[in-house]
C-alpha cells in the first residue's frame, strides 16, 4: 500500500475515532438495556439483510456457531425471531425478523434517531448543522468504498 501523508494519517485516524465514538454512544441509547450489543447486532443484520442461516449469522458477525446460538436462543425467546425450513434444503432453518422483532428494530432506531437530532439542537449552531450536513456525502463515499 502505498504511503499516505502525515496529514492525512492523522485526519484518517482522528475520522475513525469520531465515528467509533458515535456508534458507541448510538448503542447506549439501545433499546433501554433489554438487548446486548450482540444481539442488538443481529437483529439490524436481519433488518438490513433479510432472512438467514445461523451460520450465515455467526460468519457475518465472525462469532463461533455456538455462540450464535445462545444469541439467537434470547431473541427467540423474546419473541423476535421466526423460524422457517430453507425451502431450497430443509434440512436448514432460515431465521427471519418476527413482526415483534421489526417493531422493536424500528423502535431502536426510532430511539437512536430521536436521541441524534437532540443532540444536534442542543450541542451545534444551525451552521454546524449545515456543515455536518455537507459532509454527509463524502462521508457516504467513504463508507460505499
Amino acid at each position: 500500500m502505498p504511503r499516505v501523508p502525515n496529514d492525512v494519517a492523522r485526519l484518517a485516524g482522528s475520522v475513525r475515532a469520531v465515528v467509533g465514538q458515535l456508534h458507541r454512544r448510538l448503542r447506549q441509547v439501545d433499546n433501554a438495556g433489554v438487548l446486548t450489543p450482540s444481539q442488538s447486532a443481529v437483529l439490524a443484520r436481519l433488518d438490513r439483510d433479510g432472512p438467514a442461516t445461523q451460520a450465515q449469522l455467526a460468519a457475518a458477525e465472525h462469532v463461533r456457531q455456538q455462540s450464535m446460538a445462545a444469541t439467537l436462543a434470547v431473541l427467540d425467546e423474546l419473541g423476535y425471531l421466526t423460524r422457517t425450513p430453507d425451502p431450497r434444503d430443509g434440512r436448514r432453518i432460515v431465521i427471519s425478523l418476527s413482526d415483534l422483532g421489526e417493531k422493536t428494530v424500528r423502535g431502536v432506531h426510532q430511539h437512536r434517531e430521536e436521541w441524534l437530532a437532540r443532540a444536534l439542537v442542543d450541542e451545534l449552531t444551525p451552521d454546524e448543522r449545515r456543515t455536518i450536513e455537507d459532509a454527509l456525502p463524502l462521508l457516504r463515499r467513504l463508507a460505499q468504498r
